[in-house]
């Protein structure tokens, strides 16, 4: 199964905008994260109607950060890109009838959902500022991002 890679890209190019003087334009954050910049339009209005980022259209317009780091979470920004699933794995349902694969799966289903819930609140528990504070933006850092 592949994996949704749409939160931690998000995060990195929140992160970066945060850091970065003046607004992103797609065609930027598509160079950096070696994207579409169709898919990151989509993926960027979502953060905005979500509040998280606001965008100007023509020249010297682009994608800004509407709030501080410190006031977005991973779990607004987990929300903001569509809930993608937390899990890779998850319960068969090859033979319905079969009370033991029904087991499996009751018993697979209530620890997925704790899981998920406990993660999510840790994602509720963590801020964008809190991930820019564990490294130090220096020149070859963006140069190995791209242009930013």
């Amino acid at each position: 199964m592949r994996q949704d890679s749409r939160l931690s890209r998000m995060l990195h190019v929140l992160i970066h905008m945060g850091r970065h003087d003046g607004p992103m334009t797609s065609e930027m954050i598509a160079q950096m994260l070696d994207a579409n910049s169709v898919v990151i339009r989509r993926t960027m209005a979502g953060l905005r109607e979500s509040g998280y980022v606001t965008s100007v259209k023509g020249h010297g317009g682009g994608w800004t950060l509407a709030r501080p780091l410190e006031e977005l979470t991973l779990l607004d920004i987990y929300r903001a890109v569509g809930e993608p699933s937390v899990f890779a794995v998850g319960p068969a349902y090859d033979m319905p009838g079969c009370p033991i694969e029904q087991a499996v799966n009751a018993t697979l289903e209530g620890v997925f959902t704790e899981a998920e819930r406990l993660l999510l609140k840790r994602f509720s528990d963590v801020t964008l500022a809190d991930i820019a504070k564990g490294f130090a933006m220096v020149d070859h850092h963006a140069q190995q991002c791209g242009k930013s």
